[in-house]
């Protein structure tokens, strides 16, 4: 791997990070100027738009994504992936941002990894390493910070936010959890684009979208738009695409431009106003989050010789 390879594939993840973090603050937008939109609508739209663009650009590209039902594990991993990963990651992140603003929603969404390692701890047995409590202490002080500004006997933030926000949290893990097993086989336009989906085609069936009766104006369909190429497709292949040339551990250190990114373009195009302690309390998390990525490697190592020596 060269050093120009090594430097696309950062550019390619911290732009796609960078990417999403902005699909919050332009769902964060469309929700101020459009009072009768809701996030069920936003993300059915989002969803089965970007699911057929992913799955016809498979075709396209060769993959095959019809294969994938063909294998009843497959096939159930897949709905699963979609029902039980993207839509908390998704629907229950734009409730966060509905309710609240797209930098704190995005800051406790961030907080999926380390349910991702109390998953392991509980069901895997990995226990922690000392640096990933550090981190889980880092990040639970930052939080405790957003969530009472350093008032421990009050909420400075609506416990809806923290609801949301704390669902959404949970989809990272579920959503980065589940795939995990038909990846490597399918492909992620395959996998990504039937999960978007169904869980879009799913959430219909709940609350139909024809029968929201919206008045779109043109700069709203824009952001629309932005949400759904910019926001969800474009840094969806970037970030697959720079998997190729940097290490999975390298690409989720990049995860931390998202929460910068909605913080930045929320205070610069909305004026969202956030105090010294929302901000320190961010850092906090990144940081955790940061360290922990860091140690990612180290237990999937783990996990691969244990998984080697229990089957020999």
């Amino acid at each position: 791997m060269t050093q120009q390879n090594h430097l696309r594939g950062v550019l390619l993840a911290s732009s796609a990070c960078i990417l999403w973090g902005i699909s919050g603050v332009a769902a964060s937008t469309l929700f101020i100027n459009n009072p009768h939109l809701t996030a069920m609508w936003l993300t059915q739209v989002r969803m089965i738009s970007a699911g057929l663009i992913l799955l016809v650009w498979g075709m396209v590209a060769g993959k095959h994504p019809f294969k994938i039902w063909h294998h009843r594990h497959a096939a159930w991993t897949a709905v699963s992936y979609g029902l039980l990963g993207l839509i908390p990651v998704q629907l229950c992140y734009f409730e966060a941002v509905r309710v609240g603003n797209a930098p704190i929603a995005t800051i406790i969404q961030f907080l999926g990894p380390f349910i991702i390692s109390i998953y392991y701890f509980l069901f895997k047995h990995v226990a922690p390493s000392r640096i990933e409590l550090i981190g889980m202490i880092m990040a639970f002080i930052g939080t405790l910070l957003i969530v009472t500004h350093g008032h421990l006997n009050s909420l400075a933030i609506s416990p809806v936010i923290l609801f949301w926000g704390g669902l959404s949290a949970i989809g990272v893990a579920t959503n980065t959890l589940i795939p995990r097993t038909i990846l490597p086989k399918y492909g992620a336009l395959t996998v990504t684009g039937w999960g978007l989906l169904i869980a879009g085609l799913f959430l219909t069936l709940l609350q139909p979208m024809w029968r929201v009766h919206l008045t779109i104006t043109w700069p709203q369909l824009g952001l629309l738009i932005v949400i759904i190429l910019l926001g969800t497709v474009a840094p969806f292949l970037m970030f697959a695409r720079s998997l190729s040339d940097i290490l999975p551990t390298t690409a989720s250190l990049m995860d931390a431009f998202e929460p910068l990114a909605a913080t930045v373009f929320s205070i610069t195009f909305l004026n969202v106003q956030l105090t010294s302690f929302d901000f320190i309390g961010g850092l906090l998390i990144i940081l955790a989050v940061m360290a922990l990525s860091l140690n990612t490697h180290k237990m999937l190592h783990f996990l691969r010789r244990r998984r080697a020596h229990s089957s020999s």
